[in-house]
């Protein structure tokens, strides 16, 4: 249920009754409810171009759409609005077929092949807080585009290719290092020794090269090592996902190493169709859409004198790969702002040589960074960045400490596993109720506060409506009459379950999932003040116990649903 569309469809359709051109109106929520539930808020514009005061065109407005049954009431406001109170009955009438709809009312859309590409660590190194919101934001709009009748095709583009292998292959062969049992810290730092070691000896350096060119030849030794190293990362980082509730499986990972085959005929290909050329023994693509700070056409480079292969190049063939073998109709990519410049250009050449069709889309949804309190990078204090293990660890400790200060009578098991819910449920919240586009300080006393828009908060408005049904003596099954809706906090908690659809179409559209976060806090505060203002379970009457049940069913399948959505699991007990 989509209100504000239904309600801008019948502007619309007045306003051509009326005689204008096809115009957009403006539909928000009234912040005065008493004053309406919804306003048209752009009459001024549409009456300047109709030459008509803003009453009059009100009026025409009110007249060409007043008999239908979903509006109650409309008024006209200074200097230029509308404002709409929606028909009772027929929120009653929408809730009734939520009600029994195990998807809340919400179809499916037309099915399209969604790529997204989100996550992507590094191989030989752990998981840290940087990789936090493109894996978090990213698996939020999976799950949506999943639920909304999508082929999502989730693509976790690791950094398995290239030299770093050919220094941590030489290092662990020049230190006779048995790789058998390594764990990913034992790796990690191999290879910060292997850098170091590869910046000063230059015949280690050619040695590293040596098995950069062997791995890419296809030499079974150093093949064998290399699918060694991306299983010890990728078997740490699945544990990591999993902790995080996120919905990337062995499966979905794709990998650089998935495209190496495709390089060498792409830079045939882009030669042989004038788009590349050879300058200084290095393959480039010169592209007028790009200049450089002296106005001259940005060269990208394809391939190195060395004939060694650049992250352009993989992204070419990553792009025609997505297109041609995966037939994306949009692909999403989930990376910080730095990376839009460089995938815009191997977008571009992809698009010049045919390899993608000029009407599939590309979204870079980008996102800010994670602070501390001195609103600089969020690091540990010798400057290091924080490993995503250690950040998940400490999430579990604090919420530890928090439910042992309220003395709950809960066995160890029990302890743990909910520790476990609400430490890593208030991090990921944390993170996705801000808007991807900024930066945020993080701060945790406010992600594990009871109150406010955080995790717990709604966690615990969800088990506050299940305790209230458990006490209840009426079946579910039972609840057969039609919702009622008489008192103010009733119609306004019931308007609020009809947003739903309304938020969810957005975040697929934008992959902002602080909208959601935004709007499952409001849904809990309007019912909490329904529930201080609305007697449930002791009415008077069994219809308005039985109706107010019903929106307490519906509150929480709605909040289920939409924390679900979030990867945040649910609570029974609090």
């Amino acid at each position: 249920m989509n209100l504000k569309n239904i309600i801008k469809k019948d502007i619309k359709n007045a306003l051509i009754k009326i005689g204008t051109i096809d115009y957009d109106p403006i539909i928000t929520l009234n912040k005065k409810i008493k004053l309406g539930h919804y306003q048209v808020n752009n009459l001024i514009k549409i009456s300047n171009i109709l030459n008509l005061e803003p009453y009059e065109l009100s009026n025409k407005i009110i007249f060409n759409i007043k008999k239908k049954c979903i509006y109650k009431k409309m008024t006209f406001s200074q200097p230029g609005f509308i404002n709409i109170f929606i028909n009772e009955n027929w929120i009653s009438e929408q809730l009734e077929k939520i009600f029994i709809s195990s998807r809340l009312g919400i179809k499916h859309s037309k099915s399209q092949n969604i790529v997204i590409d989100y996550s992507s660590p590094n191989i030989a190194k752990e998981m840290h807080i940087g990789h936090l919101r493109s894996t978090i934001i990213g698996d939020v709009t999976a799950r949506i585009l999943d639920f909304l009748g999508h082929n999502v095709i989730r693509a976790n583009h690791i950094g398995d290719w290239g030299t770093q292998f050919g220094m941590l292959i030489a290092y662990l062969k020049d230190k006779k290092i048995k790789y058998d049992n390594l764990s990913l810290i034992q790796l990690e730092d191999f290879y910060c020794k292997a850098k170091k070691k590869y910046d000063i000896d230059q015949l280690f350096a050619e040695k590293s090269r040596e098995y950069v060119v062997k791995l890419q030849n296809g030499d079974k030794y150093c093949h064998f090592i290399w699918k060694k190293l991306v299983s010890i990362t990728m078997l740490e980082n699945y544990k990591i996902y999993k902790k995080l509730n996120v919905t990337l499986k062995e499966k979905h990972t794709m990998g650089e190493s998935v495209y190496n085959k495709m390089l060498p005929d792409i830079i045939q290909d882009l030669k042989n169709k004038k788009i590349a050329i050879e300058k200084n023994g290095s393959t480039i693509v010169f592209l007028k859409e790009f200049k450089n700070r002296l106005g001259e056409y940005m060269g990208v480079v394809i391939q190195k004198k060395d004939k060694g292969f650049l992250y352009s190049t993989t992204d070419i063939a990553c792009f025609k790969y997505r297109y041609q073998k995966l037939h994306a109709n949009r692909i999403i990519y989930y990376t910080d702002p730095r990376q839009h410049q460089h995938l815009i250009q191997a977008w571009t050449i992809a698009k010049k040589a045919n390899y993608i069709s000029q009407d599939l889309l590309l979204e870079h949804h980008t996102f800010g960074m994670m602070l501390s309190k001195n609103k600089r990078p969020f690091k540990t204090r010798d400057g290091n960045t924080i490993k995503l293990s250690s950040l998940l660890n400490e999430a579990k400790e604090r919420a530890m400490r928090l439910i042992k200060n309220k003395k709950p009578k809960l066995s160890k098991k029990k302890l743990v596993k909910l520790a476990q819910i609400i430490g890593i449920s208030a991090v990921k919240y944390a993170d996705l109720s801000k808007n991807r586009n900024t930066n945020y300080i993080f701060n945790w006393d406010e992600m594990l506060s009871f109150e406010g828009n955080t995790a717990p908060y709604i966690q615990y408005a969800y088990t506050r409506i299940n305790s209230i049904l458990k006490k209840s003596i009426i079946p579910i099954n039972k609840l057969k009459e039609k919702i009622i809706l008489k008192e103010e906090t009733e119609i306004n908690l019931a308007i609020k379950i009809l947003e739903f659809e309304e938020i969810i179409l957005l975040i697929a559209q934008k992959g902002t999932p602080h909208i959601l976060c935004k709007y499952l806090y409001q849904l809990a505060t309007i019912f909490s003040n329904f529930y201080e203002n609305c007697s449930i379970l002791f009415s008077k009457k069994i219809k308005t116990c039985k109706s107010r049940l019903k929106l307490s069913i519906l509150t929480a399948k709605t909040l289920k649903k939409g924390l679900n959505m979030l990867g945040i699991k649910i609570i029974k007990k609090m």
